[in-house]
């Protein structure tokens, strides 16, 4: 198992980071004191794929195994990586064990560096060798991958995975204090689901709060009615709080302005001339909280929050819409006059 969590890395961060993960693989396929020629030559190309992190090669992965000449040493980090995946996934046949490459946050991943990886495994299902990657991110990442390469979509599949179903929630919620001999009377359930909405943090949280509650064997309705302070302050503090904190006046103005036009995925027009706007003046700043991950374009030319009741929240927490001035370029005079 390769698993990375997906940040902003440079091109070369992300080397070292897959190259460490990888490392590790190989030693899990097989000790190295039993590693045949395939093995050393999946280690050696694993080399040449960290030493071609920078011209100096300051950075090594801390062994004795020479760089391999020829195999993943272009300087090109699609070409570098689907050399490294195809000798690995090789290595892992002949062990007849499989690897998984797990990447979590993908929208994070710059393009050049989805483009390696959707490359590189495109390259292992060509031969047919025991490698797959597992993605998780935000719902553009479908977007994204056949943005990097268009075969991408052929290539994967993109189950959606939302909140839970009306059943599954109900068991979410009632399940573990049944387990402890603690039932929820029918309407307080039904409070609970429609507070949660079936979000499982939602969920873990508003069942917690209504658990430190309810005085008795039974959870009533007045138990769930009293949680929701509790549950809304913990969510504002912590869950809400630390998305808010990263945008800037301009970014806070725009979702300020989304959540007044309602919880639905918005137009981005209609966000602009409520801001006063031209869509194009605001364009960049959509772009960013995109880029952020605090929204995501369920269709072209909309945009949502990519957690529930985020506009609930900005509404409580930015009761009045301020959109910054523009600031105007001021011309200077020329120093020589």
């Amino acid at each position: 198992m390769v698993e990375v969590e997906a940040s902003k890395y440079s091109d070369e961060a992300f080397r070292r980071t897959l190259a460490s993960k990888i490392k590790s693989t190989l030693f899990q396929l097989s000790p190295r004191i039993r590693w045949t020629k395939r093995f050393q030559r999946a280690a050696s190309a694993l080399s040449a794929f960290a030493l071609s992190v920078n011209d100096s090669g300051t950075w090594t992965l801390g062994w004795d195994i020479p760089a391999s000449a020829g195999i993943a040493d272009y300087g090109d980090l699609a070409l570098d990586l689907t050399d490294v995946l195809v000798e690995l996934g090789e290595a892992a046949k002949e062990a007849s064990r499989g690897v998984v490459l797990s990447i979590d946050e993908v929208q994070f991943l710059k393009k050049p560096q989805l483009e390696a990886l959707i490359q590189a495994i495109h390259k292992t299902v060509q031969r047919r060798l025991p490698i797959t990657l597992v993605g998780a991110g935000l719902p553009q990442i479908a977007e994204l991958a056949g943005d990097a390469k268009s075969y991408a979509e052929r290539l994967f599949k993109f189950p959606s995975i939302g909140s839970l179903s009306e059943q599954d929630s109900r068991e979410a919620i009632s399940g573990p204090a049944r387990a402890e001999g603690i039932g929820w009377e029918p309407d307080a359930l039904e409070f609970a689901l429609s507070i949660t909405k079936g979000y499982p943090y939602f969920i873990q949280e508003f069942a917690h709060q209504t658990w430190e509650i309810a005085p008795g064997d039974s959870i009533t309705l007045m138990d769930a009615q009293m949680a929701v302070d509790p549950y809304e302050a913990k969510l504002d503090s912590s869950f809400f709080r630390v998305r808010l904190d990263r945008a800037t006046p301009l970014q806070t103005a725009y979702m300020r302005a989304m959540a007044q036009l309602g919880s639905l995925p918005q137009k981005a027009a209609d966000v602009a001339g409520l801001m006063g706007r031209e869509s194009t003046q605001v364009a960049p700043t959509r772009a960013e909280l995109i880029d952020m991950g605090l929204l995501y374009t369920p269709e072209h030319g909309y945009a949502a929050f990519t957690v529930p009741d985020f506009d609930k929240y900005i509404m409580r927490a930015v009761p009045t819409l301020v959109v910054p001035q523009i600031r105007r370029r001021t011309r200077h005079s020329d120093s020589r006059r």
